[in-house]
């Protein structure tokens, strides 16, 4: 791979990595509304990722406030309708501006 190609592809990983974390935050949230609640182990084997992602997930997800620990495991607070409206607005956005972006390639 050429210089110029690798950095293109640089640029162009920080966007997918950055989505596919987003990604496994979503899908935890929602495993967690949806099983709570809900411990590590199960949300891994539920999931199918490993105990140390979930963990990651688990903690941002708390430092956001939008789920909570018990003796039970994770579950989601009150925050969580205002937490998904604000997701969903955010990626409408993001949908926005990634189009606009990719006319700007033409």
């Amino acid at each position: 791979m050429d210089e110029r190609n690798k950095n293109n592809f640089i640029i162009s990983s920080v966007a997918e990595k950055e989505l596919d974390l987003l990604s496994r935050h979503i899908e935890v949230l929602q495993t967690v509304r949806d099983n709570g609640p809900i411990g590590i182990i199960k949300l891994s084997k539920i999931t199918g990722q490993p105990q140390h992602v979930i963990r990651y997930s688990l903690r941002t997800l708390e430092k956001g406030g939008v789920i909570k620990p018990s003796s039970q495991g994770a579950v989601v607070t009150e925050n969580l309708h205002d937490t998904l409206g604000t997701l969903e607005s955010t990626l409408d956005n993001i949908i926005t501006t990634m189009g606009k972006l990719k006319k700007k390639l033409k």
